[in-house]
């Protein structure tokens, strides 16, 4: 009896010790780009097949899991020399910063709650829990919007439906096998419409290509135009399309279109669609486009995405020597110049930079340096945009609307419209924008944001945060069943209309203001009988990933 009571003790301890296999991660920057440590695969560990015997003798006291180049969040002076590190203990971290030979300059540990993320296997040169075995893409505009903490809750649901109004998709590609039908024929476009369907619901995890932001819902296809009548988009609303992408539009009011916009929210379906590409010295904020511009219909328009700060891409013009800045994060005009020529002054935006901007915009997303799909379907090439258009921006905002209801299929047009403005990055703080306020909606999308504060409202044992924002327009319906809802850092102001229903706690924080006038509202409300129309439907796996695992 003893001898059956050790057994079962050590069959529970081992299992345990199993489940509880710590995993501590790290980012640790080499010195030299020369660096290119071997390893070799024993089991799920990997151990260190390389000559150099200061490093082998500490990585040897450790478990490796991973330990793997990624451009992810890297500068450019860090291209190349950034690692991406699992261990079975932090301590590694230092042992390797105080090594003798000095191979290392700086190390960041990852903290817990950025492990709550899910990449899939072909997520690109950023990846790091992902395998990386699609495409060797460069995907930072993903990670700038927060897509592998999006994923960590879901990855779509093939119920949910995204149409596809452009140009014809290629249904025998790799990414849109299997998943997609074709309502009506297109034009091939020059591959516009694959490039546009990739990026909203291309298959992701399949070792091929990129994963489209909601790359496990399905796709309908159809033709674009019909631009007064919206015929192809009521076609697919009818047949359960729940967000639509349109990635065109027509100068042209059309009250029958309107009246279409209206049938397809009464469908449950939301439309997408983008501002254009008039530029600014052209549009100068008049000039409204359709479907972009209806009543009910998010509209999208440019923002940069990909340098933190303007000194980190100072470029200088060949046939001047004028210098100039390009890409900077959260800044509306692609290419910024400096007075006198002196890049100490503030930067001014380049206004022929800038797309078509007016004040029926909703929010903005980066348009520079996206993957062009269609390029591959047709030439076999990997190719990136380059000159800002906002075509390839309506479908991010299209794949994260698809994230948010296959989350939580109950959403409304106007929730779903109301936590894309609330989550999206400010960008109102910075001077360069300044001229342009009021046209570029909220700010720039945060898919990762978006889709974490669905999770969190629907979830009690969760707070959920509104913040970060100024708002003096629009109405924002919410309704929450976290334990506590936390306002802070946080403007409700003038015709801005903020109706929040809690069952549980609302707590107004620092910094909050509410002030409207007479055209604005705000209601706060307990309602502890409050109930759930809709269950979340969280990714499969959900709350682990491969290296993460704290339902154990």
């Amino acid at each position: 009896m003893m001898k059956q009571l050790w057994c079962l003790l050590f069959i529970f301890l081992f299992t345990n010790s199993t489940y509880s296999q710590e995993y501590s991660w790290f980012y640790i920057r080499a010195k030299d780009t020369l660096f290119q440590p071997e390893f070799r695969t024993e089991s799920d560990q990997i151990k260190y097949a390389g000559s150099n015997s200061e490093l082998a003798s500490i990585l040897d006291r450790y478990k490796i899991f991973e330990f793997k180049k990624t451009f992810k969040n890297v500068r450019r002076t860090s291209l190349k020399k950034t690692f991406f590190v699992v261990a079975n203990n932090k301590k590694l971290l230092k042992d390797l910063l105080n090594l003798d030979s000095k191979l290392f300059d700086f190390g960041e540990l990852i903290e817990e709650e950025d492990k709550k993320i899910y990449e899939p296997n072909d997520y690109g040169s950023t990846s790091t829990i992902g395998e990386n075995v699609g495409f060797q893409a460069y995907l930072d505009y993903y990670d700038v919007l927060g897509m592998s903490k999006a994923w960590y809750y879901t990855t779509g649901d093939p119920e949910t439906i995204i149409g596809i109004s452009d140009g014809l998709v290629d249904t025998s590609s790799t990414a849109f096998q299997g998943k997609t039908t074709l309502f009506r024929k297109s034009s091939k476009a020059k591959g516009h419409g694959d490039s546009v369907a990739a990026t909203a619901a291309g298959q992701g995890d399949n070792g091929f290509g990129f994963p489209g932001v909601c790359f496990n819902c399905n796709i309908y296809s159809t033709s674009f135009g019909h631009s007064t009548t919206l015929i192809t988009l009521l076609e697919m609303s009818r047949a359960g399309a729940k967000v639509i992408n349109c990635s065109w539009g027509s100068t042209r009011y059309s009250q029958t279109a309107q009246d279409a916009i209206y049938e397809m929210i009464d469908n449950g379906t939301f439309v997408v669609a983008i501002a254009h590409n008039k530029p600014w010295k052209d549009a100068k904020g008049l000039i409204k486009y359709y479907p972009a511009s209806y009543d009910k219909v998010i509209s999208v328009a440019t923002v940069m995405h990909r340098y933190e700060s303007v000194f980190d891409n100072i470029l200088k013009e060949k046939k001047n020597g004028k210098y100039y800045a390009a890409n900077i994060r959260g800044h509306l005009g692609r290419t910024m110049g400096f007075k006198d020529n002196d890049t100490l002054n503030d930067p001014h935006i380049y206004p022929i930079s800038i797309r078509t901007l007016n004040k029926e915009v909703d929010i903005v997303g980066p348009g520079v340096g996206l993957v062009r799909f269609g390029e591959y379907t047709m030439n076999n090439k990997l190719n990136y945009s380059t000159y800002g258009a906002t075509s390839g921006i309506a479908p991010l905002i299209t794949g994260t609307v698809g994230l948010m209801v296959s989350l939580q299929p109950c959403l409304t047009f106007n929730e779903v419209d109301a936590i894309l403005k609330m989550t999206s990055t400010n960008i109102d703080h910075i001077k360069a924008n300044k001229p342009w306020a009021g046209l570029y909606g909220s700010g720039m999308l945060h898919t990762g944001n978006a889709v974490e504060l669905v999770y969190k409202l629907m979830t009690e044992s969760e707070t959920s945060y509104i913040e970060n924002q100024d708002f003096y327009r629009w109405s924002f319906p919410i309704t929450s069943f976290s334990k506590e809802t936390v306002i802070r850092n946080q403007t409700f102001r003038d015709d801005a209309v903020f109706n929040l229903t809690a069952k549980n706690k609302i707590v107004i924080s620092e910094n909050t203001v509410l002030s409207p006038n007479s055209n604005g509202n705000i209601s706060l409300k307990i309602d502890t009988e409050l109930e759930k129309e809709c269950e979340l439907k969280l990714r499969e796996g959900f709350p682990n990933n491969k290296y993460y695992k704290p339902s154990n």
